[in-house]
C-alpha cells in the first residue's frame, strides 16, 4: 500500500527548501553562506530572516527521518545489495559526477559571492575548474550524507538480522515517541562548539552526519511501523500547538543570533521545538494528507531532481540582482521566489531529456 503521505510531505518539504534558500541567500544573521543582507543587523533588523529560524530546526531532520521511513519499505521489497545499488546511483552519482557535470556553474557563483576570485589567479584553468566543481557542492550535502548513512544502515541491519529491535520500537506509545527526542538533543551535542579554522572542524559541523544519523535510524525503526504513524496523526493538533508554542518562545528570546551555529542548535529550547515539528507535521500529513491528485504525483515523482539543480536559480539570479540592480530589496525576494519556483522545474524538466546527463546530474 502506497503511504501518499509520505510522498506529500516530502515534496512539499523540498518546496520549503527553495523558499528557505530564496531567504537564507540575503540573511544578514552571520549564517554561513549567501550574499548577505541589506543592512546591518540591528540596524536593519530583516525580520523576513525569521522563515530561516522557523524552517531550519526541523525541515533537514524531518527529510532524513522520512529518507529512514522509505529505507525500511524498499529494504522489505529488495535485497541490501540492489537497493544499495540503486541508492549509489540516486545519491553517490549526483554528488560525485554531478558536480562536475552541472554543479561547478553553482560553485562558479559561491566563489564570486565569498569574494574569493583572487584564488584563481595563476591557477591554469583545469585545477580552476576542480575548484569550482567542489565549491558548488552546496545542497547536495544532504544526498551525500544520506549515502553515507544508507551504507550504516546496513551494518547495523546485520546486528539486529531478526529484526528484534524493530519490533520493539513498534510498541512505543505516543508518551515514549515524544520522548524521544531526548536522542535528538543528544545528536545535535556532537557538534563542535569551538571549530578550529584550520581544520575540518567547520565541515563537520556543516554536514552533521552523527546528528543525522538519529533521525534517519529514528524513521527506520521507529516511524516505519504504521501503529507509530497512526498514534503521531492521532495526536497531530496537541503536537503542532506544543511545537508552535516552542517556536515562539525559542524565535521571539533569539531572533538575530545565528541559527546555524553549534550553541544555538544544541540548545535544549531549539530541539524541543525542531523535533516536536517533526512529530507535528508527520501526523497533520498523515491524518490529513494521506491522498494524492495529478500535481501530488508530479512533485511525487520530480521534488527530488528539483532539488538537485535549484540552487543554481538562487544562487545566479540572487548574485546578478544584487550586484547589478538597484532592485528594491523586496522586489528582489519575490523576483528570485518566482524564479526558483519557475525555472527549477523547467531546468529539471530539459536534464531529465539528456540521457547521459541526466544520469550524471539526476541519477536517473
Amino acid at each position: 500500500m502506497r503511504r501518499h503521505w509520505i510522498d506529500n510531505l516530502r515534496w512539499a518539504t523540498v518546496l520549503l527548501v527553495l523558499l528557505y534558500h530564496v531567504v537564507y541567500f540575503y540573511n544578514n544573521k552571520g549564517v554561513f553562506g549567501g550574499i548577505g543582507g541589506f543592512g546591518e543587523y540591528p540596524g536593519c533588523p530583516q525580520y523576513q530572516d525569521v522563515l530561516m529560524y522557523i524552517l531550519y530546526p526541523w525541515f533537514m531532520p524531518l527529510l532524513f527521518i522520512l529518507a529512514g521511513i522509505s529505507a525500511r519499505y524498499a529494504l522489505d521489497k529488495y535485497s541490501a545489495r540492489e537497493w544499495f545499488k540503486a541508492r549509489t546511483r540516486k545519491l553517490l552519482v549526483p554528488g560525485t559526477i554531478g558536480l562536475f557535470v552541472f554543479q561547478w556553474m553553482v560553485g562558479y557563483f559561491n566563489t564570486v559571492v565569498a569574494q574569493k576570485e583572487a584564488v584563481f589567479d595563476g591557477v591554469p584553468a583545469v585545477a580552476k575548474y576542480i575548484i569550482m566543481a567542489v565549491s558548488g557542492t552546496g545542497p547536495l550535502w544532504f544526498i551525500q550524507v544520506l549515502w553515507l548513512l544508507c551504507l550504516v544502515l546496513l551494518i547495523v541491519r546485520a546486528l539486529d538480522r531478526k529484526d528484534k529491535f524493530w519490533t520493539w520500537c513498534g510498541k512505543a506509545d505516543i508518551v515514549w515517541i515524544v520522548l524521544l527526542g531526548v536522542l535528538f538533543w543528544a545528536g545535535e551535542q556532537t557538534l563542535i562548539r569551538n571549530p578550529r579554522p584550520e581544520s575540518a572542524d567547520g565541515l563537520l559541523n556543516l554536514y552533521k552526519p552523527l546528528f543525522y544519523m538519529v533521525p534517519f535510524l529514528m524513521g527506520y525503526f521507529v516511524f516505519s511501523h504504521d501503529e507509530v504513524q497512526e498514534k503521531v496523526g492521532k495526536a497531530w493538533i496537541p503536537l503542532m500547538v506544543s511545537a508552535v508554542i516552542a517556536g515562539g518562545v525559542l524565535i521571539g528570546t533569539t531572533f538575530g543570533q545565528d541559527n546555524t551555529s553549534p550553541e544555538y542548535l544544541g540548545s535544549p529550547l531549539n530541539c524541543i521545538y525542531g523535533y516536536l515539528m517533526c512529530l507535528a507535521m508527520m501526523g497533520l500529513f498523515q491524518a490529513r494528507w494521506n491522498c494524492t491528485n495529478a500535481f501530488a504525483g508530479y512533485m511525487t515523482r520530480s521534488s527530488y531532481g528539483i532539488y538537485i539543480v535549484h540552487y543554481l536559480v538562487i544562487a545566479s539570479f540572487g548574485y546578478m540582482m544584487k550586484t547589478y540592480t538597484q532592485l528594491p530589496p523586496w522586489s528582489m525576494y519575490v523576483i528570485l521566489t518566482l524564479a526558483v519556483f519557475s525555472l527549477s522545474p523547467l531546468l529539471y524538466e530539459i536534464i531529465r531529456r539528456i540521457p547521459l546527463v541526466r544520469w550524471c546530474v539526476l541519477g536517473e
